[in-house]
């Protein structure tokens, strides 16, 4: 099967990832790819980007080669509130805004409780296009929860094909039960590499045949094609619009 965009991609940017923006175009491109979301790390991360660099980020073409470029960030989610490790001003700009949890930001070791009341949080701020990797048992959540609440949000839960490679041992259960239950409430997926070179851009064997597997189709996946993605990000961007505006 053929995905157009991958919207979970870091860069040398990350601190931790060893390709560069040309390069991860390029690579896309070569897999077939309309598009692509750099998605570098968040300001609390070790070694990730300064502040700088998600301000600087309107520097980047919109097309390299063939393929779209989205100027995103993968957030960090710090507290039970749901806050996220970016000023506001700085994701106003972005086009896409991924958040998760991540060790060593601040938010170790708290219980599924937490992790939940905290990720729920994160789901109904308007900001946020995208919970990544959220089977990742270091940090446990109600996954019925969570799959409700996207419901109800109109919010895109990842299904990330490096959890079942080198990060996040142990995610394959809980990612299994996650796409059962996105099937179940028809919650809209998203199938993305979490590339951290430009070998793994594009990569969405495994995480496919999870979604497939739980008898989720090519309708609920927003990456199957640039013009989904646009759609869906364009929707989310008029109701926050409309959310600010007071009439809703």
């Amino acid at each position: 099967m053929l995905f157009e965009a991958d919207l979970h991609t870091h860069t040398i940017a990350s601190g931790h990832a060893y390709s560069t923006v040309k390069e991860m175009a390029e690579a896309a491109e070569k897999r077939g790819l309309k598009m692509i979301a750099i998605t570098d790390h968040g300001l609390k991360m070790p070694g990730g980007p300064h502040e700088y660099h998600f301000g600087n980020l309107a520097a980047l073409p919109r097309k390299i080669g063939g393929v779209e470029i989205l100027r995103g960030v993968e957030a960090n989610i710090i507290d039970t509130e749901g806050h996220l490790d970016l000023p506001e001003r700085l994701l106003e700009e972005l086009d896409i805004v991924l958040a998760g949890f991540h060790a060593l930001t601040g938010f170790d070791g708290r219980s599924a409780e937490d992790y939940t009341r905290a990720v729920l949080a994160a789901i109904a701020n308007p900001r946020v296009h995208l919970i990544v990797h959220p089977g990742n048992p270091e940090f446990p959540v109600d996954i019925e929860k969570l799959v409700l609440a996207a419901a109800s949000e109109h919010k895109a839960l990842e299904i990330n094909n490096n959890s079942f490679s080198v990060s996040r041992q142990g995610s394959l259960p809980h990612c299994q039960l996650l796409a059962k239950l996105a099937q179940k409430h028809k919650v809209q997926v998203a199938l993305n590499s979490d590339a951290h070179i430009f070998t793994s851009v594009g990569n969405f064997t495994r995480a496919w045949q999870v979604a497939r597997s739980a008898g989720i189709g090519e309708d609920q996946v927003i990456n199957k094609t640039a013009d989904r993605v646009k759609e869906y990000l364009g929707w989310h961007r008029r109701h926050r619009e409309t959310v600010q505006e007071g009439r809703v």
